[in-house]
């Protein structure tokens, strides 16, 4: 199987170590918007790995491809993904798939229009827990659920040049809750309150951006959802999911590696070292090991992800992610732009198109 790779940087450099480790991926063509970082990528590379480095993006729609992942800039997921899909190449896409909302339209109606499979990298519905708490509710284990809370805490914020095109927090980063609470609960969002919060560096504001955010989400069976996401959360980076439902509560993403220290009652918080930074020792003094950032926290689920999409063009599965779920967490997250800025109750019907 011969796979594109279009990007080569921190996630596309992930993505290529992850292709080369499967026995199915028998060639693969790397290349990015700088000829150097390509090459540069492909020289980290096993030699067993058979990897080219392309001097041009559009070379690689020339190279006999079975499959391309994207995972360059945002501003060229929609162009790579419709050049894609109009040559008969299964894409998997980073998320998201366009900037904004006219561009997300228009990639999923061509990814439509052609019947060419395009997979969304939305890592987080590949994670084994948040698969069994889809697992366990779905089963009534939980009876009927009645508040679902999710969280993305950064340990550090991203740097200042990648903010002006990010979209912003509820489109960058809060998306991820908004998906895995309409995967796991297998619900609708009908309206949202969102509200945000600058304590940290100026460029989030100077951007229009926040850095931190929260958002109360009213599901159509009545349940409430709670996201919650900050650049700042020095102790480590946190994910998780908790539901709560009529007849018990779960909760995905906590373990030895999550930055949080519950505190004994009736006693004081343990002090760390002199010297010791945040989250470098436990309750008792010993090292800690926290996640340090989203691809540490998700290294299984990314591997997954990418096992699937080689399914998907071996014809052997459905698509677990197609640009329709994509579509739908950015109508939610703008949703939750709009409240922000307008400081007010936004029903997700007002966003649609």
């Amino acid at each position: 199987m011969k796979i594109g790779l279009a990007g080569a940087g921190r996630i596309g450099a992930r993505h290529a170590a992850a292709l080369c480790e499967l026995p199915e991926v028998n060639a693969l063509y790397v290349a990015d918007a700088d000829p150097g970082r390509a090459r540069d990528l492909v020289a980290r590379l096993p030699e067993s790995s058979r990897a080219t480095a392309l001097d041009a993006v559009g070379e690689l729609f020339s190279s006999g491809l079975d499959g391309l992942i994207v995972a360059a800039a945002t501003d060229a997921h929609a162009g790579l993904v419709e050049r894609a899909v109009a040559a008969g190449i299964p894409v998997f896409c980073e998320k998201p798939l366009a900037s904004d909302l006219d561009g997300t339209f228009q990639a999923v109606t061509a990814a439509a229009a052609s019947g060419v499979p395009v997979q969304v990298g939305f890592q987080r519905r590949f994670d084994a827990g948040n698969a069994a708490a889809r697992e366990a509710l779905a089963s009534g284990r939980l009876g009927w659920l009645h508040t679902v809370r999710s969280c993305s805490f950064d340990p550090a914020p991203p740097p200042a040049e990648y903010v002006p095109t990010s979209g912003g927090l509820f489109r960058d980063c809060v998306i991820h809750d908004l998906d895995l609470i309409r995967f796991v609960t297998g619900r609708e969002v009908v309206r949202v309150m969102a509200s945000g919060a600058n304590r940290g560096d100026d460029f989030f504001r100077e951007c229009g951006d926040i850095d931190t955010g929260s958002a109360l989400l009213v599901l159509d069976d009545g349940t409430l959802g709670l996201v919650s996401a900050t650049r700042y959360n020095a102790a480590g980076y946190d994910s998780r999911l908790e539901l709560f439902g009529s007849k018990d509560s779960i909760v995905t993403g906590q373990d030895a590696r999550t930055p949080v220290t519950a505190l004994p009652e009736h006693e004081e918080p343990p002090k760390a070292a002199p010297g010791a930074e945040p989250g470098e020792e436990g309750p008792g003094g010993e090292p800690r090991h926290v996640y340090g950032g989203f691809m540490e926290r998700f290294a299984d689920a990314y591997d997954a992800e990418l096992r699937a999409f080689v399914d998907v063009v071996a014809g052997r599965r459905a698509n677990p992610c197609p640009p329709e779920e994509a579509l739908e967490a950015f109508y939610l997250a703008e949703a939750c732009e709009l409240s922000l800025r307008e400081g007010r109750i936004v029903g997700t019907e007002e966003v649609r198109r």
